[in-house]
């Protein structure tokens, strides 16, 4: 059992006092022309979503801005391959709901956007992400409910754009697949993971 649990809103409330001005001031409804600015800087965004099964929060990523600008109330963002698990897209057909958190390398600003959210397939929507004739699969076009930046805190603690290559000694993901099957092939699964890429990123 774990101790000190705080199970209503007024106590949370209480333990953390009041909102500052600049947390409650940041945040609009749309798109405004600094958040739009931001936005299609980056090149890297978490997707995070709900759905029967779950939560789900999954990383996408771009050579161009990873996601595309409708309208001031509309973004764009192309399925492009992965590894078929769907996870959010089936979270998306049944609960629309949606957050995305966009971030750009050297800032420490985090812009969030909360909303809600469809898969499309409609083919003009699929055409405005052509990659020289390879298209994604869908497109998930989010419609938004509040725009705002992110304390900057978090990515200045962590020093994610200055604490330089933390990565040595990690496991590879054939070691952490091997870790789940027994005799899976980590070492050829690892070999072959860069041409494989290179050759299916889009």
């Amino acid at each position: 059992m774990v101790e000190g649990v705080v199970a209503d809103i007024v106590t949370l409330a209480a333990l953390y006092g009041t909102a500052g001005e600049a947390s409650l001031i940041k945040v609009a409804p749309q798109l405004t022309p600094l958040y739009e600015k931001w936005i299609i800087a980056a090149r890297f965004c978490v997707v995070s979503t709900v759905g029967p099964e779950g939560t789900d929060g999954s990383p996408r990523g771009d050579d161009s801005p990873v996601v595309q600008v409708r309208d001031v109330q509309t973004l764009l963002l192309p399925d492009w391959r992965g590894n078929n698990r769907i996870d959010t897209l089936r979270n998306i057909v049944t609960d629309g709901r949606i957050s995305l958190m966009f971030m750009v390398p050297g800032s420490n600003n985090v812009v969030r956007v909360n909303g809600r959210a469809i898969v499309s397939v409609a083919p003009d929507l699929l055409a405005r992400f052509d990659q020289k004739g390879r298209l994604p699969r869908s497109v998930i076009v989010i419609t938004i409910a509040e725009v705002y930046s992110q304390c900057a805190r978090a990515l200045m603690r962590a020093g994610l754009w200055t604490a330089g290559d933390k990565s040595a000694g990690l496991p590879t993901v054939g070691q952490l697949l091997a870790e789940q099957q027994d005799g899976f092939d980590d070492a050829g699964y690892d070999a072959a993971w860069g041409a494989r890429a290179s050759d299916t990123m889009w």
